[in-house]
């Protein structure tokens, strides 16, 4: 029964050490990935961390957050460990899921996290809807104003080169060919 610990920071000018000093503390060894972001999947201390993990042993963290971004990621993650029969604690959370009581706190904060994300996204669509009612325009901003547009595709249809063009009003050629597509 070992307690393994894991380390993540997302840049490589961000450090380690109290991650490191606080899962050495109880961990037998602790693994690490400098630089990684939460968000990717190619995290090779973790990879090799979760392959290296028996029944009985323990995958231990400083914080949920340096395990996984995502809530499924992180419910996922602790799943698998589950049915591997492996435990996992959270050190500055508090949560051990070697108990019914850790399991039942990860699950309820699991939940609240995905609750706000739900919340964060309904008010952003709410926000966008009522933006495109005010007659807002959204997205980019267009590279060429209508008269240029008019002027650059013009230009292309009367028989001038399409790069020229193109590097004379500083677009892109594909979006020049885009603007001339919309105009047919």
């Amino acid at each position: 029964m070992t307690k393994v610990g894991y380390a993540r920071v997302s840049t490589h000018d961000q450090r380690l050490d109290l991650q490191l000093a606080a899962l050495r503390t109880v961990c037998d060894r602790v693994v690490e990935d400098q630089g990684v972001s939460g968000s990717t999947n190619k995290r090779p201390g973790l990879i090799s961390v979760l392959r290296s993990l028996r029944p009985g042993d323990t995958l231990v963290v400083w914080r949920l957050d340096r395990l996984g971004r995502s809530i499924q990621d992180l419910i996922g993650i602790i799943e698998k460990l589950g049915k591997r029969q492996v435990d996992f604690q959270s050190l500055t959370e508090n949560i051990d899921t070697t108990s019914a009581g850790g399991r039942l706190v990860f699950h309820l904060l699991a939940s609240m996290a995905e609750f706000e994300r739900c919340l964060i996204r309904e008010r952003t669509c709410a926000g966008l809807e009522a933006a495109r009612a005010r007659g807002q325009r959204l997205g980019r901003r267009p590279s060429l104003s209508d008269t240029e547009r008019q002027s650059a595709c013009n230009a292309v249809v009367e028989g001038e080169d399409a790069l020229a063009v193109a590097r004379r009003y500083g677009v892109h050629p594909r979006t020049l060919a885009r603007y001339i597509e919309r105009m047919r």
